[in-house]
């Protein structure tokens, strides 16, 4: 998910997003949403099914179910 996505997440739950991280961004979002402000710390589960950051937050804690890859250097 893009800061923009939840900066405007953050807005429609009268979060003020200045000057904040997206993790500390999340937390309050978390928070607002009646969730534990947990982002980031889950090991392979988690219990809260509602929060709309699961699947972001259980995936940057496994490399293997990243979407992301890393870019390889090629042979000089």
């Amino acid at each position: 998910m893009k800061m923009q996505e939840i900066r405007k997440k953050a807005k429609a739950l009268g979060i003020n997003s200045f000057g904040k991280t997206k993790v500390q961004l999340i937390k309050e979002i978390q928070l607002a949403e009646g969730n534990f402000d947990c982002f980031g710390t889950a090991k392979d589960y988690c219990d809260q099914f509602d929060c709309c950051f699961r699947e972001l937050c259980l995936n940057l804690n496994n490399p293997r179910k990243r979407t992301r890859r890393s870019k390889k250097k090629k042979p000089a």
